[in-house]
């Protein structure tokens, strides 16, 4: 019989012995054939996959399954959450173990949907991890859910996994056209469902640039109130606040989300999460408002963390998370005799936070003008750099599009290297270059994936040489890619003075 699904911000009570009092992810309704005493583990998981929250979407669509055998887009749902889109990352192998518990082919899934509605979106997964590369299958992909889409206009699910197929689409980084176009797919249902997951968080990943992000102001205060029981959704806002130079805002909502994680951890028996990627954004916000002790907390906290990992853990998160906040920490407070410059942890067998390390102690080295260190560590950071970018090229882990990043902070260094022998046009001769091709890059969100702009480079090195106007335009140019960055900030005032 067919099921009318409640909205779920009603839900409550079930499995809270697993998650303890469940609070609101997000209002959705999905109409579905599944019995009625599934729905609400159902659509929690459905509220959590559009939340990004992946593995406890997987918990609640395995729950349904098991209160309903037969809820044909549980299973659905739970292989939905093996394709991370945005982030160009898919698990093909045990999205199809969970889909064959379903049954054996595509064709025996389609029997058990009794709907042709249900029909589509199980075809639309069989796509999307069938047969042919990733990058095929995606626009596949892409092409079933506009025709699902198209069919049932009402559906607003159908409409916010195609404009989510669409963004996803973008395998090249960031293109205006592509997330433009996602955009205005949402934009059309936005009016009548303002509180639904999926539509208000899909559109701030179409506006989370510089250019674009006034846009999604609106989605970002409407994402924080609806789901304060999704870390993901409360950090997704800071995309927004970050393009704009919000640094209260970033804050905030990165307090928010690392709270929610300590306090799933804690439910489950494990120690709060020290590192990580809301951890690294709100160190950064931190710094912008020149918060130093605050910021020191939270890289110590990571440390710690990835002290424990170095011994024996393969797993290379903590301490490439760390390896990022220190530099963040170290060239954004210019503290370059601090302590923190000591703890550089041995990366071992960790290009990415070699490499990191590396780049960070050079730079302290040119900083402070202990010249006969600064060129060891730039042979150091020159190897670890090939290292780095080899390991990108094989791994499924690591995003392919660091090794651009990699290769501009490595310029950057010989560089400065030029400069460290006094010959400062060209040492500004090849910063410029660099500052091309790192101006060339598609507008990204977040914090600087090349620690230390190189318009910032520039600007500074402009200063030194009594050069306020050139300073100026490469000022304004480091923050046109990074608003309200605290040190272009600083260095635009004292070449207008």
């Amino acid at each position: 019989m067919k099921i009318i699904s409640v909205l779920f911000l009603i839900w409550a009570g079930v499995s809270a012995a697993q998650s303890g009092s469940p609070q609101p992810v997000g209002e959705v309704s999905f109409e579905n054939s599944g019995a009625a005493a599934a729905q609400a583990e159902f659509l929690r998981g459905l509220a959590q996959l559009h939340n990004f929250e992946y593995d406890d979407a997987a918990l609640h669509f395995r729950e349904a399954q098991k209160i309903d055998p037969g809820f044909a887009v549980a299973y659905w749902g739970e292989a939905m959450t093996k394709n991370h889109g945005v982030w160009h990352e898919q698990d093909q192998r045990a999205a199809l173990e969970i889909l064959s518990r379903l049954g054996a082919t595509p064709a025996a899934r389609q029997a058990k949907a009794p709907t042709q509605r249900e029909k589509l979106y199980l075809g639309a997964v069989d796509t999307l991890y069938g047969d042919g590369s990733k990058e095929q299958r995606d626009q596949k992909y892409m092409g079933d859910m506009a025709r699902l889409h198209q069919r049932y206009p009402a559906d607003v699910d159908a409409t916010a996994f195609y404009a989510l197929a669409i963004l996803s689409s973008a395998e090249q980084g960031r293109d205006f056209a592509i997330y433009m176009r996602a955009a205005a797919v949402l934009e059309e249902v936005f009016p009548l469902h303002p509180r639904h997951p999926g539509v208000v968080h899909y559109l701030i990943h179409c506006y989370d640039d510089p250019i674009h992000a006034p846009l999604g102001l609106r989605p970002a205060r409407i994402y924080a109130q609806i789901a304060p029981d999704a870390g993901h959704a409360q950090h997704m806002t800071s995309h927004i606040f970050l393009a704009l130079g919000m640094w209260d805002e970033v804050v905030r909502a990165n307090e928010a989300a690392t709270g929610v994680v300590s306090h799933h951890r804690e439910l489950a028996g494990r120690p709060p999460g020290l590192c990580g990627h809301y951890n690294e954004w709100l160190l950064y916000g931190y710094l912008q408002l020149d918060r130093i002790a605050d910021a020191r907390r939270v890289l110590e906290g990571c440390r710690r963390q990835a002290e424990r990992q170095a011994n024996g853990n393969r797993n290379t998160a903590a301490i490439d998370s760390y390896s990022v906040m220190r530099a963040h920490f170290l060239i954004s407070s210019e503290l370059w005799d601090d302590e923190v410059a000591r703890w550089s942890l041995s990366a071992g067998e960790f290009p990415l936070a070699r490499f990191a390390f590396d780049y960070t102690d050079t730079l302290a080295a040119y900083e402070t003008s202990r010249f006969d260190r600064a060129k060891q560590m730039l042979r150091r950071a020159q190897a670890d750099a090939k290292l780095a970018a080899a390991w990108l090229e094989q791994s499924t882990e690591g995003d392919p599009e660091r090794r651009g990043d990699i290769a501009l902070m490595a310029d950057q260094l010989r560089a400065l290297h030029v400069s460290s022998k006094a010959d400062a046009r060209a040492a500004l001769a090849a910063l410029q270059m660099v500052a091309a091709k790192e101006s060339a890059l598609p507008l990204e969100f977040g914090p600087p994936a090349v620690y230390k702009p190189t318009e910032e480079l520039l600007g500074e090195m402009y200063l030194q040489m009594r050069q306020p106007e050139e300073a100026r335009k490469a000022f304004v140019a480091d923050l046109a890619r990074a608003p309200g960055r605290r040190l272009g900030t600083q260095g635009l005032a004292r070449a207008q003075e």
